[in-house]
């Protein structure tokens, strides 16, 4: 849900978005470990290398 209105939105969506590399932010990414959820930047290092050979697939119906 939106709280723009759809004009607001309409214009906000023509505006060329440019960051520069001081307006970033780290994104920081959980993911569920045996029931639990936890930050991956916890992980240690084998974990992390774990975690990076992750391949993701779409279950047939």
């Amino acid at each position: 849900m939106s709280h723009f209105s759809p004009t607001e939105a309409q214009a906000l969506a023509s505006l060329p978005l440019q960051l520069t590399d001081a307006e970033r932010q780290p994104c920081e990414v959980w993911t569920r470990v045996m029931g639990y959820h936890r930050p991956v930047a916890s992980f240690n290092v084998g974990k992390r290398g774990e975690h990076a050979e992750r391949r993701f697939f779409a279950e047939p119906r």
